[in-house]
């Protein structure tokens, strides 16, 4: 009996140690919403099995503008959270505030340098040194298309622009709106890029789109890419300026259009209406992409704190965010890929198998991309200003190609 008070004091003292080293982990995201939702819920029951404790801190507002404006006013007050969503080169700009928190012991005992891309692992770091933590990997350059729309007007879905040109041309003929569009200039740069990528190719996208190169985004590749994506316009209907884009996924859905560009989270309206990738719709690179891709990451970066307990959950977290099982159950519920390499994808559907697939030849061959769209390339204050020029050479059929190029060099210039 002695024994058995003994063995129970003894887990009764390591449980209450266990608790007492338990920290709090407050996380400000934005996914309020269907399977990011159910994501993030994924993620806080995982941390709680670690003993640690969430405190869940969702500012709804899809773009994560609202969520940054509060993040500010909560650093700036010395009140920061310990992990935010953020992405792209906004990590680095964080970074240079003195804000976030080095990561690079949970990195080192992970192995992440030898888990992710290094194109990918960069954008995670500052000044070599991981500072953010990323989710997952989103396909921006896709083209969804109808299969049966298209077999209706006897034309194959386009692997070339030229192709692309002459299935449009069949399409409108046949009574269907050939390019499901919304016209918001993010949606228009989506289609901008993938043109870029598809007709100036891997090394003039990262010099015009990446490095802003001026004399690439003056070239007359860039002009090409300006005539192309302006002729795409010709191809949408006149209902397209301010629709959302999943709006004009279901025109695609429906059958009233036979093919959109977007992104992988366009899959899950897909899905959503009981919809079979490789039967009822299908997934190609965008033209003249397949050996490129280019890609959006969510990311957590992770903010300084004082207390030892909250610092501990705050490695727990980024660790389990890397782990297999977190990146297998979020990835299935977001509709994205595993940024994990060498995931096991039989759970998966055949688009994510083959956006994987992709994923891992493009960062072998130098060709996976940021998207400029999706905030992944280019400072935010210069990523808005060439999102506006292009949006307005879209929408001001006087404006020529050289027109544009010129805006487009100016606004890479923005600060």
């Amino acid at each position: 009996m002695t024994t058995m008070k003994n063995t129970l004091t003894a887990l009764a003292l390591a449980s209450a140690a266990a608790l007492a080293h338990a920290g709090e982990i407050e996380v400000l995201h934005w996914w309020t919403a269907g399977g990011e939702a159910k994501a993030a819920t994924a993620l806080k029951l995982t941390l709680q099995k670690s003993g640690h404790r969430w405190r869940d801190f969702a500012v709804a507002g899809g773009g994560g503008d609202s969520a940054m404006t509060v993040l500010k006013s909560r650093v700036v007050s010395g009140n920061a959270p310990s992990a935010a969503q953020i992405k792209g080169p906004s990590i680095q700009e964080w970074a240079r505030e003195g804000v976030l928190a080095n990561m690079d012991d949970v990195a080192r005992a992970e192995k992440w340098n030898e888990l992710l891309p290094p194109v990918v692992a960069d954008v995670m770091k500052y000044k070599g040194s991981y500072v953010a933590v990323p989710v997952n990997v989103h396909r921006v350059n896709w083209l969804w298309a109808n299969p049966a729309v298209f077999a209706k007007a006897g034309v194959k879905v386009p692997t070339t622009w030229d192709e692309f040109f002459t299935a449009a041309d069949a399409l409108k003929k046949a009574g269907v709106v050939p390019v499901a569009h919304g016209g918001q200039n993010w949606q228009d740069f989506t289609t901008f890029e993938a043109v870029a990528l598809g007709v100036g190719g891997t090394d003039f996208y990262k010099k015009a789109l990446v490095q802003l190169d001026p004399a690439a985004l003056k070239s007359p590749t860039m002009e090409k890419v300006l005539t192309t994506f302006k002729r795409v316009k010709d191809y949408t209907d006149r209902n397209a300026p301010g629709r959302d884009w999943n709006l004009a996924t279901a025109m695609v859905i429906k059958g009233e259009a036979a093919m959109q560009i977007m992104g992988d989270w366009a899959k899950g309206e897909f899905v959503a209406a009981g919809k079979v990738p490789g039967k009822d719709f299908v997934c190609a690179p965008a033209p003249g992409t397949a050996r490129a891709f280019t890609f959006n990451i969510d990311s957590f970066a992770l903010f300084q704190l004082k207390d030892a307990d909250k610092i501990a959950a705050q490695k727990e977290l980024a660790r389990q965010i890397m782990a297999p099982e977190f990146q297998e159950v979020f990835n299935l519920n977001k509709g994205s890929i595993p940024v994990r390499m060498g995931m096991p994808m039989d759970k998966f559907d055949d688009c994510a198998r083959q956006s994987a697939k992709d994923f891992g030849d493009t960062a072998k061959a130098g060709s996976l991309v940021p998207s400029i769209a999706h905030g992944m390339a280019v400072p935010s204050a210069a990523e808005g200003a060439i999102k506006d020029a292009v949006s307005q050479f879209w929408n001001t059929d006087k404006m020529s190609a050289s027109q544009a190029m010129d805006r487009i060099a100016a606004a890479a210039r923005t600060r």
